[in-house]
């Protein structure tokens, strides 16, 4: 008991905010040491709910990417830093009724950047997110590397005005390849 007494006489020296730190700080590491594997378990629980055939790559403008919303399409897609990625695996994350269910079909870049997943974090047309701080661009760049680990790159966001590229078998194999 007199490791327990110390301890407690310890922690009672503490002022109470950097009490509180310490406690969000514990939380927010047991979390991130959890996640990643209810993360895998959810990915792989998708997989086999919404096995898809693979997607052809191909570039869609902002427009042809609303359809991909998991309501018109059994497919998710939505874009992040003008890349688009097949997320139909995360369906409980990203399609109908799931908490981020906003950014199926868009691009999904500001609200990640900022941090919020509400419907006015985006845009049905092409955001060309000249207003995000030094900060905001780097978390949506942290956010972009997670994606293409995660998830399938299946094509480019268009900008108004230009035209979709031709994509050859090869490069799709090859993104394949890389995965492997």
């Amino acid at each position: 008991m007199d490791v327990f007494n110390q301890f407690t006489a310890f922690v009672a020296t503490i002022p109470p905010v950097v009490q509180v730190l310490f406690i969000v700080l514990c939380a927010f590491i047991i979390r991130k040491l959890l996640k990643p594997r209810v993360a895998e378990k959810d990915d792989l629980e998708g997989e086999r709910r919404f096995s898809l055939p693979p997607m052809k790559k191909r570039d869609f403008t902002a427009k042809e990417l609303l359809e991909f919303d998991g309501i018109k399409s059994e497919r998710v897609l939505l874009a992040v830093c003008g890349k688009v990625f097949d997320v139909t695996k995360g369906k409980s994350f990203y399609g109908p009724g799931g908490p981020y269910s906003a950014f199926a079909g868009h691009d999904a870049s500001r609200g990640l950047a900022t941090f919020s997943a509400e419907v006015s974090a985006v845009k049905e047309e092409y955001d060309d997110l000249s207003d995000l701080n030094s900060m905001q661009l780097e978390s949506l760049r942290e956010w972009e590397m997670q994606f293409m680990e995660r998830y399938e790159h299946v094509g480019s966001l268009l900008k108004p005005g230009e035209k979709p590229k031709q994509y050859e078998e090869s490069e799709t194999e090859e993104e394949d390849d890389k995965k492997k």
